[in-house]
């Protein structure tokens, strides 16, 4: 059990800085509402737009990540294991754009590309810095690593 707390320990590790409130916020609210917005239109944005792009099991898929953006969106939002719930989003973004900007580049250029991925790259960028530096001060996480290290003295 010692070595499973000190996994836990480790995910929710926190720097007690303030620095990544406007990252979580960001990335959180994002992805909640690309979630929820997969559900409402899903002929714009959920499967329909599977469907477009060419993915087998479009419907399913579309409600899969649908369901992802909104659970690791919430969990961002409130600060709890926003390590591992960064990793998903993640995912989700390498496979947006090596299905929807990748074929652009090809077809259309690199300049076309980069317009079309600024915000993909943006989200990215924030997944990341969220998976290296963790929830920050106000967060679930800061609470539980402060209660661990309590609980350890």
């Amino acid at each position: 059990m010692g070595k499973i707390k000190e996994l836990f320990y480790r995910i929710i590790h926190i720097q007690p800085d303030k620095k990544s409130l406007i990252p979580r916020l960001v990335l959180g609210l994002v992805f909640l509402s690309e979630g929820i917005q997969k559900y409402i239109m899903p002929e714009v944005v959920g499967a329909g737009r599977f469907e477009r792009i060419g993915f087998e099991n479009y419907e399913f898929l579309a409600y899969f990540v649908a369901t992802f953006e909104i659970l690791c969106g919430i969990l961002v939002l409130a600060g709890f294991v926003v390590r591992l719930s960064s990793i998903p989003i993640l995912i989700i973004m390498f496979t947006a754009i090596a299905s929807t900007k990748i074929p652009i580049l090809m077809e259309e250029g690199f300049w076309v590309m980069a317009h079309a991925s600024r915000t993909d790259f943006a989200m990215t960028m924030l997944s990341i810095y969220l998976i290296i530096y963790g929830a920050g001060k106000y967060s679930l996480d800061a609470f539980m690593f402060n209660r661990y290290k309590n609980q350890k003295n």
